[in-house]
């Protein structure tokens, strides 16, 4: 099944295989749609414009948990292993904290600098990372959402879009359309894994498998990065000096199509030491 949500406020549930329209739900916010996030095979959670988020339920056909607790647009969702908790980045800077089981709102976060545009659970789901409008990932302990316990400043124009793809890997996407994979915990720019060419990156996906990252960006192209090489990369608490201006590391060709001077462009950032917060490269 596919899920759709869009501008017109409508909700859409697609059967793939036949191409069939499943289920329709014409005016399912008050508001512009912005993000969808099935849960389980019945349940999945919506968010809209103004912070509105609702969650569903297939087999009633209605909405089983509505609330409004964050005051601008609902960017990104994600779920515990368990379909439990449900968390929500928004543009006004906070993590918003959702129990699905019980059907409430939990907490909110402090507000962040920016807009979080991300959210993701790492460290078999002990930790929560949150990427930013300005450029920073924030990390949360699991059952310590009220404040960050770190955070983790790249030397790139935004963090748009963020996709796990190991326990400590993350691959982020940005305003200047760089995708760098990112340790977390040490706190590491590993390198570049592609770039759409100036072109903001919209969104990235792993395929299953976890050997192919997808990206779209505003050059109205889907790119394809071989990333089977990540989930072999360790990274130790030692962090070696670099000089600066060097290039940015290449951790990916693309799958086809790639130029020899793909990465001529690109010129390394100076990782930037994570500032300062509680429990700095360190779980």
């Amino acid at each position: 099944e596919l899920f759709t949500v869009s501008k017109d406020k409508s909700v859409h549930v697609l059967t793939v295989e036949e191409g069939r329209l499943d289920t329709r739900f014409p005016k399912a916010h008050t508001s512009a749609l912005n993000c969808v996030l099935p849960i389980d095979n019945h349940v999945f959670a919506t968010g809209d414009d103004n912070g509105g988020l609702k969650v569903w339920d297939l087999r009633k056909g209605s909405a089983v948990l509505e609330a409004r607790e964050q005051e601008e647009y609902i960017s990104a969702m994600a779920v515990d292993g368990n379909g439990k908790i449900l968390l929500t980045a928004s543009g006004d800077g906070t993590l918003g904290i959702f129990n699905v089981k019980r059907r409430r709102f939990e907490l909110l976060s402090e507000p962040q600098n920016g807009d979080l545009t991300s959210v993701v659970l790492l460290k078999r789901g002990k930790k929560v990372a949150c990427g930013s409008s300005e450029g920073t990932v924030y990390l949360f302990n699991w059952d310590g959402f009220g404040a960050a316990s770190d955070r983790f400043a790249l030397r790139a124009e935004s963090v748009d879009c963020m996709v796990p793809i190991t326990d400590s890997i993350v691959c982020v996407g940005s305003l200047d359309g760089v995708i760098r994979a990112v340790n977390i915990l040490p706190n590491r720019v590993l390198g570049c894994v592609g770039q759409h060419l100036g072109e903001p990156i919209e969104q990235l996906a792993v395929a299953p498998g976890g050997q192919l990252l997808a990206s779209c960006a505003h050059d109205q192209k889907v790119k394809f990065w071989d990333i089977s090489a990540l989930g072999g990369l360790v990274v130790d608490d030692y962090r070696k000096k670099k000089k600066k201006g060097g290039p940015l590391r290449a951790l990916s060709g693309k799958a086809a199509g790639s130029g020899e001077d793909f990465f001529a462009d690109l010129r390394e950032e100076t990782e930037p030491e994570a500032e300062e917060a509680a429990g700095s490269d360190s779980d």
